[in-house]
């Protein structure tokens, strides 16, 4: 499994001219599922995505979370995350989950945030056409892949 957390001062997500999202300060999560993941995956990067303490402290120093700061989540299934562009010009998507898979592993990592959270996250829809607006805080953006934890 794997994110890109992005530090933002507002966000949203519309499909079909409509508002499905809308935060303020917090954070946008892109999700990309691979069969291979486990709940050990989803477990790990619900910690990893609410304890990072990439907000600004007293002292404008990175030291608060995005519970510390009772910020807000969206979340965003990206299949593209798991793109291999080994070979010419045209990623290939093999890696990424179906659907089958992904769903239930998509709405599992959402219900685990949420818990571990304290509170809900707001969503896109998975596989419609998004489209996400942000602005990226900082720019602040952190890349965590589950099978590569350093």
């Amino acid at each position: 499994m794997k994110t890109v957390i992005q530090r933002v001062s507002s966000a949203s997500v519309t499909i079909d001219s409509k508002i499905v999202a809308d935060i303020q300060k917090g954070l946008v999560v892109l999700v990309g599922i691979e069969d291979a993941d486990t709940q050990e995956d989803i477990n790990w990067l619900c910690q990893k995505t609410i304890n990072l303490r990439i907000f600004g402290d007293e002292n404008d120093v990175m030291n608060l979370s995005v519970k510390d700061i009772d910020g807000d989540i969206i979340v965003v299934s990206q299949f593209t995350l798991h793109a291999s562009t080994k070979k010419g010009n045209r990623p290939s998507y093999i890696k990424a989950s179906k659907p089958d898979f992904a769903i239930p592993t998509y709405e599992n990592f959402i219900k685990t945030l949420e818990k571990d959270f304290g509170k809900g996250v707001q969503t896109g829809i998975f596989g419609a056409d998004m489209k996400v607006a942000l602005v990226n805080d900082g720019p602040v953006t952190i890349v965590i892949d589950s099978k590569n934890r350093e």
